[in-house]
């Protein structure tokens, strides 16, 4: 055995353990969903049904139900959270701001917090009795405690600001990093033309943060499409489904209701396919050629 073919051996036999384990414990199980989800049955008695799991989900009122609630987290949150992480990581920035370490710290300390804690917290925060209508109450803003769990409405913008609140400042981080390899003689030529502080915004730091404003669309998109421990933990999907995403319908046929694996894994599918269609769609939108 020669050189080379002795060191591609020893090569492959370092990354072998890590393409058997990511084989057998990620793309065994994805190919195992994509044939369950062409089965129906009860429980492990799944007989094969072709595509009419598919064709249930067109006239699935919860599934619809759910589909619609998630884009709306979707439309209207993934917006605000990457506008408001643009707009902090901006500020944190500045050269003359101090405390700037524990500002960045203090943001960020949402997305590592337990996801199963802050929710609960959020429950409790947003409740009748809970500190949110206490304080608004005491301000006159409101003359009534709001409903912010058990109304459909304000359900809805408590999940809308609890997800806001956890993954603002993880995004945050990524714009913060673009934002330091951006050269500062670029602004100060700007500042020397006379552009305002705006015009350097929309006009340089924008455009250069387009590859980070792509990457964090997509991953803010795909993990909206997949949001389960909020709604699960502070509204439990009410009232009356009102704030059921579709990882929770998931986890209903799959656990709750009476067991429909197969049935559960087209729902699964389903969020599948929607990542991969607004994945290119925001590809396409930011005029990426490799998308």
């Amino acid at each position: 055995m020669n050189i080379r073919a002795k060191t591609n051996v020893i090569g492959w036999s370092f990354i072998a353990i890590s393409v058997v384990m990511i084989c057998a414990f990620y793309f065994y199980p994805m190919i195992q969903a994509l044939i369950m989800s062409f089965q129906s049955g009860t429980g492990t008695n799944l007989s094969f049904t072709g595509f009419d799991n598919y064709k249930r989900l067109i006239s699935d009122a919860t599934f619809i139900t759910a589909l619609k609630n998630t884009f709306i987290y979707l439309i209207i949150q993934v917006p605000i959270m990457i506008i408001l992480a643009m707009f902090i990581s901006v500020l944190l920035n500045d050269k003359n701001l101090k405390l700037k370490g524990f500002f960045r710290t203090a943001i960020f300390l949402p997305a590592v917090t337990s996801l199963v804690a802050y929710s609960v917290i959020f429950k409790y925060l947003f409740g009748p009795d809970g500190l949110i209508n206490t304080m608004l109450l005491k301000l006159h803003l409101i003359s009534a405690p709001i409903e912010w769990i058990t109304d459909p409405f304000w359900a809805k913008i408590t999940i809308i600001i609890a997800i806001t609140w956890r993954w603002t400042g993880y995004n945050m981080i990524f714009y913060l990093s673009a934002l330091q390899n951006i050269d500062s003689s670029i602004y100060e030529a700007a500042r020397i033309d006379g552009a305002s502080a705006f015009r350097q915004f929309t006009s340089i730091t924008v455009p250069l943060l387009k590859p980070i404003i792509l990457f964090t669309s997509i991953t803010s998109t795909i993990g909206t499409l997949q949001l389960f421990d909020e709604v699960m933990n502070i509204t439990k999907g009410g009232p009356g489904n009102a704030t059921m995403t579709l990882s929770q319908y998931i986890y209903n046929l799959s656990f709750k209701y009476t067991p429909d694996f197969g049935y559960a894994a087209t729902v699964s599918y389903g969020i599948v396919i929607l990542i991969v269609i607004f994945s290119i769609l925001q590809f396409k939108l930011a005029g990426d050629k490799n998308g």
